[in-house]
């Protein structure tokens, strides 16, 4: 078994470094297995990914060249709870004010509380709804909206259904729970922020293609919202120069919002798994 701890970029490093392998185990969607990668592993046969869907892999690809894509089970929560962690971030200004403390100063910002404040969700699937009861906690009211939405199962949730302008004008926290897709790619651009308080703040913990960064990085310096809470980001990991590392009023995490002891053990045991029964000759959490 040979582990790599850092990161490649394009075909010919990937193709070089991977050719030697019968069997893969890609940590989500860190690397991109496209078509044209694909083409280049002849001995590969099995590629296991965490987690049971992965978009940074061409299935139909796979298929063609006989290879078995497996996937292991995940945990609900983690995602759920970094998204309370980069809000109560954001809003209380934790890390300026740990920064500031350490360098030998005292508090300078005044933060902003969440009890009676509004909630906005932006897809209320098994994520939103986990965030949405944290909420009630809170005692904030909880607004939720998506593409298709059920009013009614998200009253069940404790939220009021509402469409997505009326979302964006009366939330004070807006959070992304959404899968990316066509139609979520640049869901959120510069008409969107605008709809939002300027008090407002952006937290996503989805996908990073979700939110026009472009967009999101003006309205940070323009003062159109009044912070974001990000740990998604349109490539990952985040370029050195990238706008988003010295916008204001900002706090980034490197899409770690599945990284916890519990999840990564269920990760490498359902790893295993699949790779003994590959072995074997009866595959497990085949998704291809």
């Amino acid at each position: 078994m040979t582990v790599f701890h850092d990161h490649l970029e394009g075909i010919e490093p990937l193709a070089e470094r991977l050719a030697p392998f019968d069997a893969i185990v890609a940590m989500r969607e860190r690397t991109a297995f496209g078509a044209d990668l694909l083409a280049r592993l002849p001995r590969l046969r099995l590629l296991v990914t965490t987690g049971m869907a992965n978009p940074s892999i061409d299935l139909a690809a796979a298929r063609e060249h006989g290879i078995v894509v497996c996937g292991t089970r995940g945990l609900p929560s983690p995602t759920a709870e970094l998204t309370w962690g980069l809000i109560l971030a954001v809003l209380r200004h934790i890390p300026a004010e740990d920064a500031r403390l350490r360098a030998g100063g005292w508090q300078a910002t005044v933060g902003s509380e969440l009890a009676g404040r509004t909630l906005g969700i932006i897809g209320l699937g098994r994520l939103g709804r986990r965030v949405a009861r944290v909420a009630h906690a809170f005692e904030m009211d909880v607004l939720a909206w998506s593409q298709n939405l059920d009013p009614d199962d998200a009253r069940r949730h404790g939220a009021e259904p509402v469409g997505r302008d009326e979302l964006l004008a009366r939330a004070d926290v807006v959070t992304i729970h959404l899968r990316l897709s066509a139609r979520t790619r640049g869901l959120i651009g510069a008409a969107e922020l605008a709809r939002m308080k300027p008090s407002a703040v952006l937290v996503n913990t989805s996908r990073g293609p979700i939110v026009d960064e472009d967009a999101l990085v003006e309205a940070l310096r323009g003062g159109v919202i009044a912070g974001a809470g990000l740990d998604v980001y349109d490539t990952e990991p985040l370029p050195a120069d990238h706008p988003l590392r010295s916008a204001p009023n900002t706090v980034l995490t490197p899409h770690i919002g599945y990284v916890t002891s519990a999840g990564y053990t269920r990760f490498f045991q359902d790893a295993l798994e699949d790779v003994a029964a590959f072995l074997r000759g009866e595959p497990v959490r085949v998704i291809n």
